[in-house]
C-alpha cells in the first residue's frame, strides 16, 4: 500500500515537471548549412547573369531611322556623347514650355552693357536702390531741396530729381568729349573699380581706383612728370616725332572729372576747385553738394546704383566720341589744336655765342 501510494506521488510529478532538451532535440529535424550556401551561390549566379544580358541589350542599341531617306544612321557607341545629344533634343522640345518675364531687372547687364542716357526711367532708379539715402541724424542741410521724404528714420531721396540731374551730367559728359576733352573717372571704394574702368573705356577718358595722390594738380609737373604723353589727330591717331616737344610742356589737366565717392575724395576735389576744373559726383543725403560742379542725388552705398551712373556716364561720353569722329571726317576739328614749333636741321645754327650769326640765320631763311 505504501509502494503504489509512493508510485502514483512521484508519477504526478514525473509528468507535470517539463521534459529535458535533449528530448525536444531529439524530435526535431536536422540544418543543411551546405544546402542553404548552394542556394545562395545559384542566386548569385542568376543575378550576374541577369546583369550581364542588361548590359549587353543597352549596348546594342537599335539604330535610328531618318524620317526623309527612311536609312538607319550610323549610332556612336560613345556613351556620354549620346547623353548630351538627348539632353540637348529635350531643351530643344521644352524649351517653349513655361513664363518668360520680360522685361526683367538683370542687375549684371548695368556692367556689361550699361543704358544710353535716353533710357533712363524712374523704374530703372527705382530698381538700382538710388532712393535710399542715409539716417536722417546725418544729413546736410544744402540737401534738403533733393530729399522726397523720411521712412523708417531714413530721407528718400526724390527720383524725379535724380532723373533731371543725371540727364544734365550726361549733356555735360557728351559735350566735353565731342569737344576733345579729357574725362576721369574717380571710384575707390571696394568694388567700384569695375564700373569705373569700363566708363572710362566707353567716355575714351583715364580712370582712378585707389588713392588720390595730393598734389596730383596743384603740383602735377612734380608727381606726374614721367607720365608718358603722346599727340594723336583729328582721328585719334598717333603723330610720331613730337616726343621732345612734349618735354617742355606742363602736365596734362582733365577737362572733367567724374567722382562717385566725394566723401573719400574730397582732396581732390578741392584741388579741382583751385584749377577751375569742373566736377560731376555723386551726392548722398550725408554729403555736401557745393562740393562738386554738377551734383547728382543719388546713393552712393549701393553699388548698382553706382554702376548705373558710370555707366550711363559712359555711354554719354561715347555717343560725345562718335559725334566728334563723324565731324572729323567732314573736315571739322571741334577743339582747338596745340601749336608745336617744328626745326627742321637747316634752321638750327651753332651760334658759338655770337649775335650776328643768329641775325643772318633769320635773315636768309
Amino acid at each position: 500500500m505504501i509502494i503504489r501510494q509512493a508510485i502514483i506521488r512521484h508519477g504526478r510529478r514525473i509528468i507535470a515537471t517539463r521534459p529535458r532538451l535533449p528530448c525536444i532535440r531529439s524530435f526535431a529535424s536536422e540544418v543543411d548549412i551546405k544546402g542553404i550556401e548552394a542556394s545562395l551561390d545559384r542566386s548569385l549566379k542568376e543575378t550576374h547573369s541577369i546583369e550581364s544580358l542588361l548590359q549587353n541589350e543597352s549596348s546594342n542599341v537599335v539604330p535610328q531611322i531618318d524620317n526623309q531617306t527612311h536609312t538607319t544612321t550610323q549610332y556612336n557607341n560613345d556613351r556620354v556623347a549620346e547623353d548630351f545629344r538627348s539632353i540637348k533634343r529635350q531643351k530643344h522640345l521644352t524649351s517653349h514650355l513655361g513664363t518668360s518675364l520680360t522685361p526683367h531687372y538683370s542687375p549684371h547687364s548695368l556692367l556689361n552693357e550699361p543704358p544710353p542716357p535716353s533710357e533712363i526711367s524712374l523704374p530703372l532708379l527705382l530698381a538700382s536702390q538710388s532712393h535710399l539715402g542715409h539716417s536722417t541724424s546725418l544729413w546736410n542741410p544744402l540737401n534738403s531741396r533733393y530729399i522726397f521724404g523720411i521712412r523708417s528714420g531714413i530721407h528718400i531721396i526724390s527720383l524725379d530729381i535724380t532723373a533731371a540731374h543725371l540727364r544734365r551730367a550726361c549733356r555735360v559728359v557728351s559735350g566735353v568729349t565731342e569737344r576733345g576733352g579729357l574725362v576721369l573717372f574717380v571710384g575707390t571704394r571696394k568694388g567700384q573699380d569695375l564700373c569705373v574702368v569700363n566708363a572710362a573705356k566707353l567716355a575714351g577718358g583715364c580712370h582712378l581706383f585707389e588713392r588720390w595722390t595730393p598734389g596730383s594738380i596743384t603740383n602735377g609737373h612734380q608727381i606726374l612728370g614721367r607720365c608718358r604723353m603722346q599727340v594723336v589727330d583729328e582721328f585719334d591717331q598717333a603723330i610720331p616725332g613730337l616726343e621732345n616737344e612734349l618735354l617742355e610742356r606742363p602736365v596734362l589737366k582733365p577737362d572733367l572729372v567724374v567722382c562717385l565717392n566725394p566723401l573719400e575724395n574730397w582732396v581732390m576735389l578741392h584741388e579741382c576747385g583751385l584749377h577751375g576744373i569742373p566736377t560731376v559726383g555723386i551726392i548722398d543725403t550725408d554729403a555736401n553738394p557745393t562740393w562738386v560742379t554738377y551734383p547728382i542725388p543719388a546713393n552712393d552705398d549701393s553699388l548698382r546704383c553706382v554702376q548705373l551712373v558710370a555707366g550711363v556716364l559712359g555711354k554719354a561720353g561715347e555717343e560725345g566720341q562718335r559725334r566728334r569722329r563723324e565731324r572729323a571726317k567732314r573736315g571739322e576739328v571741334t577743339y582747338q589744336p596745340a601749336q608745336f614749333e617744328l626745326k627742321s636741321k637747316e634752321d638750327e645754327v651753332d651760334t658759338g655765342g655770337d649775335m650776328e650769326a643768329v641775325h643772318h640765320a633769320g635773315g636768309s631763311g
